[in-house]
């Protein structure tokens, strides 16, 4: 009676997850959000109840595939997948129930079929080696050291201080402290032991002599017992022909060995029991200066303890020069010697005459040919370069950008690939105009990879976006918006909610709970709460938000109303706005240039005349080019479509026209909207007046005295490196030909999610 009662609970709480998807939100509203949370609480508190979890979302999932309720689809799987990782133990059948399921979505289209076809192929691997997705999460996460599975993950919460209050900081800092520090290394491999153990051994596991051993051991043997059950589960799971009872049996031995290297007491089995999955490894950094993300990522991928000279390595990442880095580390293994050198270069002219034609190859026939002292590492050439850039946008794997030098008769081994051992998962907290920054850094990033590959081979970049509104007013330059709200602050957020319903569910709802846990006053309880909920859900969004969302970046070329002044550059992501500069900040006659002005605002009406350059879009996608003259008081151009069945790579420009209208009763002016849809358009003030320029609605990023504008896509910089280079040996080719053709134009922002874009 006590299992249907169980069982009847965690399916009245799946199917209020399942109304809350529909729209039906709970009736109390500090509950939103929370639901898929508490429900994994409840599973955790007793592990003996994930296979119960398991089965009703195979039902619930069998049900909705067969009712057509695929927006039910992609959030029952992530919470079935997130429970398998966690609980102690799943059958084989239950398993396979999952697995075949997942195989019935790769007729689906997508995002169902890609999500399916990844959980088919982790299921399959599941099966075999029972333990392995746990086992490599927490591997990844920890960074443990582990030769069969070598990868390293790392979260990266960035947050604007200009942008989120005081409160809100100190919060997320305690927070990420606290997961960090509870954390050891011992203490993850311990985790890893016993939940492989108990997933392949199920209940015939006696985890809690097993528990008892591995705490009154030393760390050295923790260590190689937590080796051989990786080694034992990552052979199994890499086999095509393993078993899951052969494997179950090795584990059996190590199980025993274990137990008998310690005399610990005999204890009953007591059933499944919970292994804990532990926090990732979580940093929290105020963003302050603009090259700070690249910075990270370079310690991340290079740390101090790992550098040659700590104190050189930070140098040059103030120099933002990762050749320099390089470099350094280079001088500590060897000393560069200037030579001159008279070598031709060609094989035939090397001094061999002296050999004989069968002579071993010894150390004096070595000695009798020419070598080369060490110099000065050669540069990788620009196409080299272009090879990385183009195997980073593929796949993981790529060949050595320097080619090896050959002696005479020694066929060259072959260079390992280098291989993207490292994710980095950037985080971003706060609204739109920290999405800016991040577009601003991300083409940097890019530039910088184009111009020196250092991150492109070696590091696999994710970005996330949790929305968080402080309430406080937004003091934008312009007047007319100065009091923007929440919505328009979190377009991004807006649409992939409406993209993704369980990025809606779990995510978008904290854009006010975090503020509020950040305002309550500091208790036991309070910590409690931060830290299990809000860490959780982070945990939680980066492990299985793996769809991205690509938002198309807009550069926009900003001349000034100064003839000596130079043009200024940016890029944009959400929103670019325009307003009539009141007051003109330059020297001269000013009060004849307001006089004038004043005069000519009676007779023409407010705003000034501009020029409208731009290229329609029409459905054949044939270029089509207008040009408009008319009178305007300003326009926003945004990149986010308010309707999520709008096309993100196309600007909707909203113009405020002045009509000016003659009548009986003398002359008036009222103010139209004028839309238009591009990707591409050129503003200029026909008048010479200058306007403002607003970028993603970040007073920091305000242009004054402005006279023209011209906005385009982003374009990928390593895309326009290559180009560049192929047009100088086809100067009369207008189309992309070669390498050209194949690799990604312009330059996208992924932002992941849990499903993408739902069609």
């Amino acid at each position: 009676m006590e299992s249907t009662e169980v069982e009847s609970d965690i399916l009245r709480r799946v199917r209020t997850l399942l109304r809350e998807l529909d729209g039906h939100h709970p009736t109390c509203q500090c509950d939103r959000g929370m639901l898929r949370w508490t429900l994994h609480k409840k599973i955790d508190q007793n592990p003996s109840n994930s296979s119960i979890l398991v089965r009703i979302l195979v039902k619930e999932l069998e049900r909705a595939e067969r009712g057509d309720f695929r927006h039910y689809i992609i959030p029952l799987l992530h919470t079935l997948m997130y429970t398998l990782i966690k609980a102690p133990c799943i059958s084989d059948e239950l398993c396979g129930r999952v697995y075949d399921f997942c195989k019935k979505l790769l007729t689906l289209p997508k995002p169902f079929c890609t999500i399916g076809l990844d959980y088919a192929i982790r299921l399959k691997m599941e099966r075999t080696a029972p333990g392995t997705l746990y086992q490599r999460m927490v591997i990844s996460e920890q960074s443990l050291k582990s030769d069969p599975y070598p990868y390293q993950e790392k979260i990266f919460i960035f947050a604007d201080p200009e942008l989120l209050s005081e409160a809100i900081c100190n919060a997320l800092v305690t927070d990420t402290e606290a997961a960090r520090v509870s954390q050891s290394p011992r203490a993850c491999m311990c985790y890893v032991i016993l939940h492989t153990m108990q997933a392949a051994l199920g209940e015939g596991c006696d985890i809690s002599s097993l528990k008892a051993t591995l705490q009154v051991m030393p760390t050295s043997d923790v260590e190689h017992w937590f080796r051989q059950v990786v080694v034992a589960v990552e052979c199994a799971g890499n086999q095509a022909s393993a078993d899951r009872s052969q494997h179950a049996a090795r584990l059996e031995e190590i199980s025993h060995a274990i137990l008998s290297s310690c005399q610990a007491g005999d204890a009953p089995l007591g059933g499944l029991q919970d292994t804990p999955l532990p926090n990732p490894n979580i940093s929290f950094h105020l963003w302050t200066e603009d090259d700070q993300l690249w910075k990270e990522l370079v310690l991340f991928i290079r740390p101090l303890s790992q550098s040659c000279e700590p104190d050189c390595l930070s140098q040059d990442l103030d120099n933002f020069e990762i050749q320099d880095i390089i470099s350094d580390c280079e001088c500590c293994e060897q000393t560069r010697f200037s030579v001159l050198s008279t070598d031709s270069g060609i094989e035939r002219d090397l001094l061999v005459a002296v050999e004989e034609p069968f002579a071993p190859c010894g150390a004096e026939t070595e000695q009798s040919r020419l070598h080369r002292k060490g110099g000065i590492k050669k540069k990788p050439s620009p196409l080299e370069s272009m090879a990385f850039l183009q195997a980073g946008c593929n796949g993981a794997g790529m060949k050595s950008p320097v080619k090896l030098q050959r002696r005479p008769g020694i066929t060259p081994e072959p260079a390992a690939p280098l291989q993207r051992l490292h994710t980095a998962r950037i985080v971003l907290l706060g609204d739109d105009r920290v999405l800016g920054r991040l577009a601003q850094a991300y083409h940097s990033l890019r530039k910088r990879e184009t111009r020196r590959v250092f991150l492109t081979p070696r590091l696999n970049l994710q970005f996330y976006y949790i929305p968080v509104v402080t309430g406080q007013p937004n003091t934008l330059a312009m007047t007319d918006h100065a009091a923007t709200g929440d919505e328009e602050l979190c377009e991004v957020a807006g649409y992939l909610g409406r993209a993704d319903p369980w990025y809606e569910s779990n995510i978008n709802t904290l854009c006010h709970v975090i503020p509020k846990l950040a305002a309550m006053p500091s208790s036991p309880s309070k910590h409690l709460v931060t830290d299990l909920f809000i860490t959780d859900v982070i945990a939680y969004y980066v492990r299985m938000g793996t769809q991205p969302v690509c938002f198309q970046v807009y550069t926009v070329k900003i001349f000034f109303n100064d003839p000596a002044q130079e043009p200024a550059e940016d890029v944009f992501l959400t929103e670019l706005r325009t307003q009539v500069q009141e007051s003109i900040s330059y020297r001269g006659s000013l009060l004849a240039e307001l006089s004038m002005t004043k005069k000519k605002t009676t007779l023409d009406g407010p705003g000034i005349d501009l020029t409208v350059t731009y290229r329609k879009v029409v459905l054949s996608d044939r270029p089509k080019e207008l040009v408009v003259s008319l009178r305007s008081t300003g326009l926003v151009m945004k990149a986010i479509p308010a309707d999520g069945a709008d096309d993100l790579v196309c600007l909707n420009v909203n113009i405020t026209e002045i009509i000016r209208i003659n009548n009986l009763s003398g002359r008036s002016f009222s103010a139209v909207a004028n839309r238009l849809k591009t990707c591409n358009i050129k503003i200029r003030s026909t008048e010479q007046r200058p306007f403002t320029v607003c970028l993603d609605k970040d007073s920091r990023r305000v242009y004054r005295n402005v006279i023209s504008v011209e906005v385009s896509p982003c374009l990928e910089p390593s895309y326009c490196l290559q180009k560049t280079r192929t047009m100088k040996f086809n100067l009369h080719e207008t189309e992309d030909v070669g390498l050209v053709k194949y690799m990604p134009k312009s330059l996208l922002l992924p932002i992941n999610t849990f499903a993408g874009i739902i069609q």
